[in-house]
């Protein structure tokens, strides 16, 4: 996506806040009875976006999972498109057929998400492959959560990527849940990113709550991929505010966790720091929230003034292949 001018910590702190306001808005919405469907909510992980996505090129592309909000966001995904989907209308970003499960759009390099658990990582070697074969010097970035790394498909896609060298960046986001299940009772390691030596290429883990580590660690992993270096596994510890989905109630978490994780809340994180550094001020801060809320505004004002699919619709998109014995 284009990058707006001006100093990328304040850029990327207003990407963060568009993800975390359109979470809270959106499941508002739900809550409402207003949006068909489930959510499964991004508000806490924004610094593993962000930071990812600030440290692509336009040109880049990223392959996201069955939390895609954040991702779609920070990769430059229209607001206005992904309320759409969520309102099933034919406006949205895939036509109102996908939902919450498969934002995205291929004109800024977002592969429509893949709800699969793992699925989008043998796509995301597949493109890196075409990108090497093609020497685009693009590179793709899969966003992973911790369970998929116990999936054949993620294991099968890291090791074609490792011994053909691609360009891409597998991005775990252990938020120490995969779904109801704590990671510790699944994987018998304390850094998953140390799976990545069983493949033949460099892991590393970041704090996933500080969208400066994220970037600043992803810079020459990017680079690493573009230049031929081959893949690399970035994992970023962060941890999701709400259940898996709407309908969790979190029973397999204390709260006292959930308050020990959400004092280091990665937006009021990167917001005491724009201050403290005079990059920004408090009012600047606060106006970037009101104007991203005014953008949300708008953002389900076309969502519901889009038109719903027609009947005859259902049809469409629908292949069958005439089989004869």
């Amino acid at each position: 996506m284009p990058q707006p001018p001006g100093d990328p910590l304040l850029r990327m702190y207003r990407q963060m806040v568009r993800i975390r306001q359109f979470e809270e808005t959106v499941s508002r919405l739900f809550l409402e009875g207003r949006l068909p469907g489930t959510l499964h909510l991004y508000a806490g992980q924004e610094a593993c976006a962000v930071g990812v996505c600030e440290a692509l090129k336009p040109t880049d592309w990223i392959t996201s999972t069955h939390r895609a909000h954040g991702h779609a966001i920070a990769k430059g995904v229209s607001m206005d498109s992904m309320m759409a989907e969520l309102f099933a209308r034919t406006t949205g970003c895939a036509g109102g057929y996908g939902g919450s499960m498969h934002m995205g759009d291929p004109a800024v390099g977002a592969l429509t998400a893949i709800a699969i658990v793992a699925g989008n990582a043998p796509v995301a070697a597949g493109m890196a492959l075409g990108f090497r074969m093609q020497a685009t010097g693009q590179v793709v970035a899969c966003f992973t959560g911790d369970g998929a790394l116990n999936e054949g498909a993620f294991h099968e896609a890291a090791n074609m990527a490792a011994i053909w060298d691609l360009p891409v960046i597998f991005v775990c986001e252990n938020n120490l849940y995969g779904a109801s299940t704590p990671i510790a009772e699944v994987v018998k390691l304390e850094r998953l990113s140390d799976r990545a030596a069983g493949y033949g290429f460099p892991g590393i883990t970041v704090d996933g709550m500080d969208v400066q580590a994220v970037y600043e660690a992803m810079v020459p992993v990017v680079e690493r991929a573009r230049t031929g270096g081959g893949p690399t596994l970035v994992e970023c510890l962060t941890y999701r505010y709400t259940g898996h989905s709407r309908n969790d109630t979190r029973g397999y978490r204390t709260r006292a966790e959930e308050a020990e994780w959400k004092a280091r809340d990665p937006i009021p994180r990167l917001a005491a720091h724009l201050t403290a550094s005079g990059i920004a001020t408090e009012a600047e801060v606060a106006a970037i929230a009101e104007e991203v809320a005014a953008e949300l505004e708008r953002a389900v004002r076309f969502a519901e003034e889009s038109p719903s699919p027609a009947p005859e619709d259902c049809l469409r998109h629908v292949f069958a292949e005439e089989v004869r014995g």
